[in-house]
């Protein structure tokens, strides 16, 4: 293969680096990480690539890629594109089928031959800066990825700083620097096209397009390896969303769920919950692990906008965990009350369709001018056994609800009627509440210092990281109270740690 550059000893790939791509993927990494792809699974434009059988979730990334020039050893940021010597199109593709196989490595998810087209040009970049480039990709024809090298999350010569104090970056080795939103999966006989190009910069130079066209594989994998499996959390990454996903399944190009009927696979699948139970085990556990513990377990993942902001317990000491159900308010107008206020409208619905065990959570757009839950909704809800409801609204007959046993957390008392503000309007729908986004089924903890969201597929993870968290805070309380020093022990250095380990073995 010939694309204007030396065959790289090394092909480097970045994980998440634009915006557009780490939004979709609800989570922003705070420094760049990487996975090598071997120069096996390089191939040119204009070739095929076989979706393997017995695999259904072949992914395109269309991506910018820099080749080396000068080599690269513990350069800064700032001279790191000095080292670049142009810049290519290439596709990332990816088998999320055997991601479980990978446990992050990506070798078999996305080393396979033919995984890595690049090409058709090499664009020198005398001239040209970081921020000069844009990556377009097309799917039969459709333009379906557009981003430019000016948002990235770690520019490139940040990267090549970053990966050169460790490795030496050689002459024609390749950095793939991350793919924008967009991605999505291909089927056989789809054709994928990638272009790099600099529109702004004199003569607008382009590395033309990369062309891919899938075709299906017919050799089976065997058994002394890890075979391919799929589940709903590795179908809605593949697709981009719930929404893609629920589209391709409704245009034929991604099967239902076997767990479903083909209408409700069709539907828009935004308050799909993932496979995951609240046992009354779990829900104590959560229950003696504090939000504040659990907030941390979730920013290391990088969830950060997980607090439902502004809210507060009605009773002082009271906890609230379990699954969300959701219910909508929308900014009151008159005909809009007029068609959807009155009746068993979406409020009455939801407090009266509330399982036992559920947290009732209410979008009000953070308007505490008026009430969206009263004495008789909240005994409803009590009486259904519900977990709790969460408001960033106002509470209506706020001393009488303050009496009942359920705990609410709200933005605290306002006299006035729902229609002051608001429309009840759709119910088990994504929502925001507080300047956090709930879907139904997500794990609501509350304590007082707040109401804190845990997706469901994190939820297992994050709680034994919490407990174990608390283990350790608890043993460095009982030190402090016999009168040990916080120097080395408040974080605990390695001595600390040994002596800890020790004790719980001990225990």
């Amino acid at each position: 293969m010939d694309f204007g550059i030396t065959a790289p000893g090394k092909i480097i790939a970045v994980h998440l680096n634009y915006p557009s791509r780490a939004a979709q993927r609800g989570r922003t990494p705070a420094q760049p990480s990487y996975f090598l792809k071997p120069a096996s699974s390089l191939a040119p434009t204009g070739a095929t690539l076989e979706r393997p059988a017995g695999t259904e979730l072949l992914a395109f990334e269309g991506e910018i890629a820099i080749v080396i020039g000068e080599p690269a050893r513990r350069v800064s940021p700032a001279d790191g594109w000095q080292h670049v010597a142009s810049v290519t199109a290439a596709n990332d593709f990816g088998l999320y089928d055997l991601r479980a196989a990978d446990k992050g490595s990506n070798v078999r998810s996305k080393g396979g031959d033919g995984f890595t087209p690049i090409g058709p040009v090499a664009i020198p970049v005398a001239g040209l800066g970081e921020g000069d480039w844009r990556v377009r990709t097309w799917v039969n024809g459709q333009l379906v990825q557009e981003d430019t090298s000016d948002t990235l999350l770690f520019p490139f010569g940040r990267l090549i700083a970053d990966l050169s104090q460790l490795m030496t970056l050689e002459t024609g080795d390749v950095i793939l620097t991350g793919t924008p939103a967009g991605s999505s999966v291909v089927l056989p006989g789809d054709v994928v096209e990638v272009e790099v190009d600099a529109p702004d910069a004199p003569g607008a130079p382009s590395t033309g397009r990369l062309v891919t066209t899938i075709t299906q594989g017919v050799a089976e994998f065997g058994d002394f390896g890890t075979r391919p499996a799929t589940d709903e959390l590795q179908r809605v990454e593949a697709w981009g969303s719930d929404e893609e996903l629920a589209a391709a399944v409704a245009a034929g190009r991604a099967s239902a769920p076997a767990s479903t009927s083909a209408a409700d696979a069709a539907a828009p699948a935004a308050g799909t919950v993932p496979a995951f139970e609240l046992t009354d085990e779990l829900r104590a556990d959560f229950g003696r692990v504090a939000v504040a513990t659990l907030s941390v377990a979730l920013r290391k993942r990088g969830y950060h906008d997980i607090f439902i902001e502004g809210v507060a317990a009605n009773h002082a000491g009271d906890r609230i965990v379990g699954r969300a159900k959701t219910l909508r308010f929308i900014p009151f107008r008159p005909d809009l009350f007029q068609s959807h206020g009155g009746g068993f409208n979406a409020q009455k619905l939801a407090f009266d369709t509330v399982a036992p065990g559920e947290v009732l959570v209410v979008e009000a757009r953070g308007e505490r001018g008026t009430g969206t839950v009263g004495d008789v909704l909240a005994l409803r809800a009590q009486v259904r056994g519900a977990a709790g409801i969460v408001t960033d609204g106002g509470v209506r007959d706020y001393d009488a609800v303050a009496g009942f046993e359920i705990p609410v957390f709200s933005q605290g008392p306002h006299p006035s009627v729902l229609g002051r503000r608001h429309v009840p309007w759709e119910v088990d729908v994504t929502i925001a509440c507080g300047g956090a986004a709930v879907q139904p089924g997500d794990v609501i903890v509350g304590d007082g210092d707040g109401v804190i969201v845990i997706p469901p597929q994190l939820a297992l993870e994050v709680l034994s990281e919490a407990l174990e968290q608390e283990r350790q805070e608890a043993y460095v309380a009982e030190q402090v109270a016999a009168g040990a020093s916080v120097d080395g022990l408040f974080p605990m250095n390695a001595e600390w740690l040994a002596r800890y380990r020790a004790a719980q073995e001990a225990w």
